[in-house]
């Protein structure tokens, strides 16, 4: 099986921004695209990407999962890089072509279509080092991917920095490459040294997210997770958990959470720890690794819990539990 996210559609949606304006989106061959090798994207990162998945139903239908929100802080990582605005009804209408366009290849449950959609900084201009691309191009490529845990889910080893952060406070909402790159090495370290699948990161003595996934604690009938602010990315996975983890009866608390509490409540018997993100949905937490020591996390294995709320979100996803809050786009 080839790795996750590594086989693409052989074409794409694609629009450009140039003189002011959008171009009409086209459907176009993903491997198509050319750019000046002095492109501000390349030199200065003005780049922002999301990433939502189009699922196969019982009855052969296909949905798009929470689409309006991906497209939502899509504009808004635009917005914030300062890369020509967003039209959200054209770069919507293009991830529902493509998807069309491919909706016979959406592998069955436990499969899915990953969808990339992307805008990239175009404008030749070496010199704008402190000036945003006034040209850009948007794109959204598919990637037909199966279940994330192949091998069977295991619980991971987590290492809590306190020193490091996973990028610039202010740069932290907005899903940009340059992010993933920051954390990139801290976590490569991290693997080597602890054996530790990723870095949650903890500045201040508070706990952030890891590279690539929110952080969330189920204490009894509680679910613990940071209150959103600028300093890390607005998970729409995290959001969809919340919003189960409510509709089930749990407490919800949006807070500062610091090392200190966290590893006092990791102690207690029948807490779960877990991050959660659009690949690999809700993974449990089983060890976390703290100034060179292991901390067994609850049992240690995948808790229940975890398991039983990614069930539930993969239930709608996949048609099997009604949409009760309208989070599927019906493509084909």
């Amino acid at each position: 099986m080839a790795a996750f996210g590594s086989v693409f559609m052989p074409k794409m949606a694609l629009a450009t921004f140039e003189n002011d304006q959008w171009s009409e989106s086209q459907i176009v061959a993903s491997d198509s695209i050319s750019l000046h090798p002095g492109a501000h994207v390349l030199h200065y990162s003005s780049t922002c990407f999301e990433g939502l998945k189009a699922f196969r139903h019982e009855d052969g239908s296909v949905h798009v999962f929470r689409m309006d929100q991906n497209v939502k802080r899509f504009s808004q990582s635009s917005d914030l890089l300062s890369l020509p605005k967003v039209d959200d009804a054209q770069i919507s209408q293009m991830i529902v072509d493509i998807v069309a366009e491919y909706a016979s290849d959406v592998p069955q449950p436990p499969g899915s279509m990953y969808i990339r959609p992307t805008h990239i900084g175009t404008e030749a201009a070496v010199g704008k080092a402190a000036a945003p691309s006034e040209s850009s191009m948007m794109y959204v490529l598919l990637s037909p991917v199966g279940d994330y845990f192949a091998g069977g889910a295991k619980a991971l080893r987590l290492l809590l920095d306190e020193e490091g952060q996973r990028c610039a406070p202010h740069m932290g909402m907005i899903k940009s490459g340059g992010n993933y790159a920051s954390a990139l090495q801290p976590t490569l370290k991290a693997k080597a040294d602890y054996r530790a699948d990723q870095v949650l990161f903890c500045p201040n003595g508070y706990i952030t997210e890891t590279g690539a996934a929110n952080f969330l604690i189920v204490d009894g009938n509680e679910i613990i997770t940071k209150a959103l602010d600028s300093s890390f990315l607005h998970g729409v996975t995290r959001s969809s958990i919340l919003q189960i983890a409510s509709d089930l009866g749990m407490t919800i608390s949006e807070r500062e959470i610091s090392v200190e509490e966290l590893l006092e409540r990791a102690a207690k018997p029948g807490v779960e720890a877990m991050l959660s993100g659009t690949a690999a949905v809700l993974t449990s937490v089983g060890t976390l690794i703290h100034n060179g020591k292991d901390y067994t996390v609850g049992s240690g294995d995948t808790g229940p819990m975890a398991q039983k709320l990614r069930q539930a979100l993969n239930d709608i996803q996949w048609g099997k539990a009604p949409d009760t809050h309208g989070w599927l786009t019906k493509i084909a």
